[in-house]
C-alpha cells in the first residue's frame, strides 16, 4: 500500500490561473505537485501528444508569459529558456494516465476534487444571483404597491451584486483554429 500524499487545497487553488477564458495549471506547478522533474512532465506529454489536443494543453505565448510573471509577485520563474505549456482541467486528467506513478494518480484525484468544489462554488453563486433578483423584484413590487421603494434596499442590492463574481464573459471558441484566426 502506497503512502497517502496529502497536499491542501488552497496549494492547488493557488496554482490554477485564469488564462485565455480557462482555469489552467502551468507545467512546472504541476510537475512540483507529482513530484516530477519539469523536463519529465514535458517528455511524457510530448511522447504521448494524441491524448492531449488544444482544449486540453497549449504553450503559453511571450505576452501571455509576461502577464502571467507580472500577476506573481513572488516569482521565481528566472531563466526559463522556453515558454511553459498549461494544462486545462482535463489535460491535468490526462496526465495521471501519462506519467503512471502512484503520486501523480493520488496528485490527480485531489485537484479533480478542487476543480469540482470550484465548479460547485459556481452553481453556488448562480443560485444566490437568481434568489436576490428574486426577492429585489418581490419587494419591488410590494413597494410599488405602497409607493415606497426604500433607497437603502436598492442600495443594498447593488452591493450585494458587486460582492458576487461576473458570470457575463463570453464563451471561449471550441476546437480547431485555422492559422488566419487568434
Amino acid at each position: 500500500m502506497s503512502k497517502q500524499i496529502i497536499i491542501a487545497d488552497e496549494v492547488v487553488v493557488n496554482k490554477i490561473y485564469h488564462i485565455r477564458g480557462l482555469k489552467v495549471m502551468i507545467d512546472r506547478d504541476l510537475a512540483e505537485l507529482y513530484g516530477v522533474e519539469t523536463r519529465t512532465l514535458i517528455q511524457a506529454m510530448k511522447r504521448n501528444r494524441k491524448n492531449f489536443p488544444d482544449d486540453f494543453m497549449f504553450q503559453l505565448t511571450t505576452k501571455e508569459f509576461q502577464n502571467l510573471i507580472s500577476q506573481i509577485v513572488t516569482s521565481s520563474w528566472g531563466g526559463t529558456r522556453k515558454l511553459p505549456f498549461v494544462f486545462t482541467e482535463h489535460g491535468v486528467l490526462m496526465l495521471s494516465s501519462v506519467l503512471k506513478n502512484d503520486r501523480a494518480i493520488q496528485v490527480n484525484i485531489q485537484i479533480m476534487r478542487v476543480y469540482t468544489r470550484m465548479k460547485e462554488l459556481l452553481l453556488t453563486h448562480k443560485d444566490i444571483i437568481l434568489k436576490i433578483e428574486q426577492l429585489e423584484k418581490k419587494l419591488m413590487k410590494q413597494d410599488r404597491k405602497n409607493k415606497k421603494y426604500d433607497e437603502q434596499m436598492q442600495l443594498l442590492f447593488a452591493y450585494l451584486k458587486e460582492l458576487l463574481p461576473k458570470q457575463n464573459e463570453p464563451m471561449r471558441r471550441m476546437g480547431y483554429r485555422r492559422k488566419d484566426e487568434e
